[in-house]
This record gives structure tokens, C-alpha cells and sequence, in this order.
């Protein structure tokens, strides 16, 4: 069976103040690269103003999920070793993966040197987990599924049975963009090929 993991529940954000500044904890899940690069920059855009805005990850390192984690973390401008490595720090102890957090400031005015901004930064994604909730996940995979319209209600009604997620795209021909968990996969396959005698496409 593929391992289970832990991971945030949903997007969350925590705020709280220390001397003056404020900051603003920020966290999602993400599965890729890709998809924590694409959070780091929507905070980054909504909060363009911030003094700083401190990313960390830690996703699978290729699409498709895999033991291999990429872990990464940046100060983004604040003293190396203060910021990103505290916040990227939590994520490890708390032992979550599949997760991308940002931490915003504005600063205060206050210099809170390296031992309070390394405390602030890994406060700032400890409260926003909190606040998002962590879960146990198994890992997923994507699957596309391309029919012909006779036989979209059939592919519709089994993985509706069967509690995947899916999103159907009505054109042409139909397209379901599906999310099964790996252990699954295989005999999700096998019962659309059987149920459409072979006429789906995946």
C-alpha cells in the first residue's frame, strides 16, 4: 500500500504581532513544485507591500508524488539563517508534507535580531497549520478519461460510486479530470474499460 502522509487540511492563514511588527502566517496544500511556486507568488502579489514575504516547501520532488520530498526555504532578504530555515523547520517537526507556507511581515520599526525573527517566522507557519488542521492523505494520482457522450453517464455513475474527485469538461467528446488515491488506480482502470467494453480513454 502506498504510505499515508500528513498534510494541512486547507488553506489557512494566522496573524499576530511582535513588537511592533506583523506578521501573517499563510499555508496550503501543494503537490508539486509548480503548485507551491505558484502560492509563494500569489502571496508575494497580494501582499506586494510587506516588508518581506518568507517561503518554505516541502512536495514531492517529481509530478506523480514519490518518496523523494524537495525541501526548500528562502530569508527573502532578512538575515540568512532567520527566516526560512525556523519556518521550514516547523513543517519538518511537525512532520506535514505536501505543504507550501509563506510568512508576511510589515515591519515594526523594532529590530527583533536573529533569535526573535527566527521565532516569529517558525510561529508564523506553526499557528497557520494550526489553523488550517493537518490529515492524514494517501497518495493521489491524476487520471484523464475521455469518452464519447453515450458513454459519459456509465464513466460519470462509477466514480461517483466509486468517492473520487473529478471535474467533467462537456465538449466534443467528455473529459473527466480525475484524482484516485494510487491504490486504487489500477482497479479504477480496469472498471471503466470493462464497463464501456474498451471504449474509453485514459
Amino acid at each position: 500500500m502506498a504510505d499515508a502522509y500528513r498534510t494541512v487540511a486547507a488553506h489557512a492563514q494566522a496573524d499576530f504581532e511582535v513588537k511592533g511588527s506583523e506578521f501573517i502566517g499563510h499555508v496550503a496544500p501543494a503537490e508539486s513544485v509548480d503548485a507551491a511556486e505558484a502560492f509563494v507568488s500569489e502571496v508575494r502579489e497580494a501582499y506586494a507591500d510587506a516588508t518581506h514575504n518568507v517561503p518554505s516547501y516541502r512536495v514531492p520532488a517529481e509530478e506523480g508524488g514519490g518518496e523523494m520530498l524537495r525541501e526548500w526555504a528562502s530569508d527573502d532578504g532578512e538575515p540568512s539563517g532567520s527566516a526560512g530555515k525556523p519556518a521550514l523547520n516547523v513543517l519538518v517537526q511537525r512532520d506535514v508534507r505536501n505543504v507550501v507556507a509563506v510568512v508576511t511581515r510589515y515591519y515594526g520599526g523594532v529590530n527583533l535580531g536573529v533569535g526573535g525573527l527566527a521565532r516569529a517566522y517558525a510561529r508564523g507557519v506553526s499557528d497557520a497549520v494550526d489553523a488550517a488542521g493537518v490529515v492524514e492523505e494517501r497518495p493521489h494520482e491524476r487520471l484523464t478519461v475521455t469518452v464519447e457522450y453515450d458513454d459519459s453517464g456509465t464513466v460519470r455513475g462509477i466514480l461517483e460510486s466509486e468517492g473520487v474527485d473529478f471535474d467533467a469538461a462537456y465538449e466534443a467528446q467528455v473529459t473527466f479530470e480525475v484524482r484516485v488515491p494510487v491504490d486504487d488506480a489500477d482497479a479504477l482502470r480496469d472498471r471503466l474499460r470493462s464497463a464501456t467494453s474498451g471504449r474509453v480513454e485514459l
